[in-house]
């Protein structure tokens, strides 16, 4: 079990605040908790809202990050003031090899410690040129979520955080365990990293015109073939207007939407069968072993073989 250290920064905001608990918190692995969530602040006792949000009590002191194996900086509305203690506490935890993250304003709080300095981070959107403006030694990024850089992740507004957190279960315990996170929690399973934050047109309103149950679809079919084609039939229009909703809905092209899904997918089979390669890239619509193996270089960084060798988590699996 995983000790995670939550720092309450005053002024908080509860939901962000409880997010890695909802998330982190339902992970259950060989019938035991994967997580111990721990809330701690600098000042233990009632932690000040923001925004006009209720105060909340926090029982425990920064001795906590020193135990920890992962830390999370919430939202904040110190985003110049954070206290000195805090910011010496993440930079120890750092030293020590612990990964630090945050969410939303979280990542003006590592910016203040220095842990940002000489790393590309993001932030929420409307918060990206203040934190560039205050912090010119950080390369500040809108086109992502989450921005992993060394031992410091930085995610972007409160909804990111979800995908934060599902990351870094996928990375402590594999795709299946994350994704059935997700369906806990009735989020959208894992996201790319490094998808846009929003879109410049607005969401279609709910007036039975969504792609969502193509896409639905689409994820029942993955190792079979898919087109355009086959797409715009399934949504009865056009390829055209397919691709202008595709991308207004989920920020990426259909083809790009449908090759994260497959990668997705080999990812979950690498990790919870021991197929053969070429099996798994047949089952996740990928193709060949060759193709499987470029993809996941491209997208993960790591062959199939190594990725199912880091991953694998049950005996049988590694057989």
């Amino acid at each position: 079990m995983k000790t995670v250290a939550v720092v309450a920064v005053p002024p908080v905001k509860a939901f962000d605040l409880a997010m890695p608990e909802t998330l982190l918190g339902s992970v259950i692995v060989d019938g035991e908790p994967g997580y111990r969530i721990v809330v701690c602040t600098a000042e233990p006792g009632v932690v000040p809202a923001a925004l006009g949000g209720f105060d909340v009590v926090v029982r425990h002191g920064l001795e906590f990050l020193d135990e920890a194996d992962i830390v999370i900086v919430p939202s904040t509305g110190a985003r110049g003031t954070a206290d000195a203690a805090t910011l010496t506490a993440l930079r120890r935890a750092v030293d020590r090899g612990t990964p630090v993250t945050s969410i939303c304003s979280g990542a003006f709080v590592l910016a203040q410690a220095g842990l940002l300095t000489g790393r590309t981070a993001t932030t929420h959107w409307g918060l990206a040129d203040e934190l560039g403006a205050r912090f010119p030694e950080v390369t500040v990024r809108t086109d992502a979520l989450f921005i992993e850089d060394g031992p410091v992740t930085t995610a972007a507004g409160a909804a990111a955080g979800i995908d934060l957190c599902l990351h870094l279960i996928r990375t402590d315990y594999g795709a299946t365990v994350a994704n059935a996170a997700a369906r806990a929690a009735v989020v959208t399973p894992v996201r790319p990293g490094g998808q846009a934050q929003f879109v410049d047109i607005p969401l279609p309103p709910e007036n039975g015109l969504s792609l969502a149950a193509t896409r639905e679809w689409a994820l029942a079919r993955l190792d079979t073939p898919l087109s355009l084609d086959d797409l715009a039939t399934h949504a009865r229009t056009s390829v055209r207007t397919l691709t202008r909703r595709f991308h207004e809905e989920t920020g990426l092209s259909p083809q790009k939407w449908l090759l994260h899904q497959r990668i997705q997918r080999a990812r979950e089979l690498l990790e919870s069968t021991s197929l053969p390669m070429d099996q798994v890239a047949r089952h996740s619509g990928i193709g060949s072993a060759e193709s499987l193996r470029q993809h996941m270089i491209r997208h993960v960084g790591l062959p199939p073989s190594s990725y199912r060798a880091s991953f694998t988590r049950t005996p049988s699996q590694s057989a």
